[in-house]
């Protein structure tokens, strides 16, 4: 993947929440099959979360849901109902962007790599998804 970071602006649908995020312009980001995921049909590459800036404001229109073991953070707005990012279990050290969310025009290339949510520690011990959120990983590996 393409190692030049670049700044990507994103959001929600009604853009009440806005960010940016610095990150390569092509990135490896993940398919999960974990319920929540599955049925939003996420997809969403991760970052660290010293990478990841929220506007000003933003933060007045964000709630969260969280479940099972309550690591990860799902953000959403409170007025569109979009999950523009959230702070993911397998990454609690960093932030998930949904690829669908980010602004046209500075994502590249996009590589969709498969994370089984439904046997979540297996999948997690399979994958290389725990160092993306490393400085030096973001986006990529």
């Amino acid at each position: 993947m393409d190692g030049d970071s670049v700044v990507h602006l994103g959001g929600c649908h009604c853009k009440h929440v806005r960010w940016q995020v610095e990150a390569p312009s092509s990135v490896v980001a993940w398919s999960c099959t974990c319920s929540d995921c599955s049925m939003r049909g996420n997809i969403h590459f991760i970052v660290p979360s010293s990478k990841f800036k929220l506007a000003t404001d933003s933060d007045k229109f964000l709630t969260t849901y969280t479940f099972g073991t309550h690591t990860a953070k799902h953000t959403f707005c409170k007025i569109c109902g979009i999950t523009s990012f959230y702070f993911p279990r397998s990454n609690p050290d960093g932030v998930a962007v949904t690829v669908k969310c980010v602004d046209a025009g500075t994502l590249a290339h996009v590589e969709i790599r498969y994370f089984d949510g439904k046997n979540w520690e297996s999948s997690y011990d399979r994958t290389s998804i725990a160092s993306f959120s490393k400085s030096g990983n973001e986006g990529q590996t």
